[in-house]
């Protein structure tokens, strides 16, 4: 087995109890299950319980199942979106929930920062829907709960919040209760293979789909809103899902309860400080994002001076640590280091030291 830590922003390291639940799925047989089975409905319900303990979300929240975050973007606009959704956007995951809604041909609105800058947190009065991406993770910034809780406060009375927590959750605490939807893909905080969405809704979002199919426009077939809380409330999904994945996200997600959110956080934290001071302390590189406040916590993005990316990502790779390249445009400009639950405060030290002697 290769002893490499994988440091990237996703694809991550596996969780670190990954191995041993896979191997018992496989003693279960849980990959052969039929997704219509009593076993199966008890994953699903199992699984969505420990999600929802682990993140404070509401009782009354659905959760659903998809094939990836990138799918709930378009779920998003097809079953809540009418007219127009209104988008903050600084980096290229932001901005493609922007273009997904330009594609469908509606009339989306954006509130663009310079990279690593603050918002204007004003929403035009006529939003449906406000897209939030807490971690942007191409640039390694983060989106402050605060933030997000005072475009709540001053957002149009019917408009829904949709929150982007896709490299953050659960690592970084939010108030679900307070949002109306929101979604991640496994492979990354969750220390998972990817393959698997999450999807978190109320029942406003639930009331919004229901009402745009009343009024004889298209909300997706398989997997509109409809469709899939039809068989969510059967512990059932309306196709033949990742069974496998669904099962071990129940379980990891069952492992962090145990290990407690707020260590899990804290930990983050700490982690993350501990990583930022490094690139302070080094010549070479700088935090890509240079107000703390808006630092991402689980993805540390620095910007290299002189070097390229690619030189330092050999250098780390020699050393059994792997880190991802910049992002698109940045990608021998910076280089990304996550720091996800699955990395113990240990291996983040043992990181750092290494970094500072390249």
């Amino acid at each position: 087995m290769s002893n490499e830590i994988f440091f990237t922003p996703g694809p991550a390291q596996t969780f670190y109890s990954y191995e041993q639940h896979l191997k018992n799925a496989l003693k279960l047989n849980i990959p052969s299950i039929s997704h219509r089975s009593k076993e199966f409905q008890l994953i699903f319900q199992e699984t969505v319980e420990n999600l929802k303990s682990l993140l404070g979300i509401p009782d009354d929240y659905h959760v659903f199942f998809t094939a990836s975050a990138t799918e709930v973007w378009e779920r998003i606009i097809q079953n809540l979106v009418i007219d127009t959704s209104h988008h903050f956007v600084n980096g290229s995951f932001s901005g493609r929930f922007h273009e997904i809604a330009k594609a469908y041909q509606l009339n989306p609105t954006e509130t663009k920062s310079e990279f690593g800058e603050s918002f204007n947190l004003e929403v035009p009065g006529n939003a449906e829907l406000i897209a939030i991406t807490q971690n942007e993770t191409s640039i390694g910034y983060n989106f402050p709960s605060e933030e997000i809780g005072q475009i709540v406060d001053k957002k149009p009375d019917d408009a829904l919040v949709a929150v982007d927590v896709v490299s953050c959750a659960p690592a970084v605490a939010l108030d679900y209760a307070i949002i109306d939807t929101a979604y991640f893909s496994v492979q990354k905080s969750f220390g998972l293979p990817a393959g698997l969405g999450v999807w978190i809704l109320n029942d406003k979002c639930i009331k919004k789909a229901s009402r745009k199919a009343a009024a004889g426009h298209v909300t997706g077939s398989y997997h509109s809103i409809q469709q899939l809380k039809k068989y969510a409330e059967k512990h059932q999904t309306p196709e033949t899902p990742n069974v496998l994945g669904i099962y071990l996200l129940g379980k990891i997600a069952q492992d962090m309860l145990y290990r407690g959110i707020k260590q899990i956080q804290n930990d983050t934290l700490y982690k993350a400080a501990v990583l930022y001071q490094t690139m302070d302390e080094l010549d070479w590189i700088e935090p890509f994002i240079t107000n703390n406040k808006y630092r991402s916590k689980t993805v540390g993005v620095g910007k290299l001076k002189e070097r390229k990316a690619s030189d330092v990502i050999k250098i780390m790779k020699e050393k059994k640590m792997i880190i991802g390249a910049g992002y698109g445009s940045f990608k021998e400009q910076h280089v990304r280091i996550a720091s996800f639950p699955t990395h113990s405060k240990e291996q983040m030290e043992l990181f750092v030291d290494t970094f500072k002697t390249i």
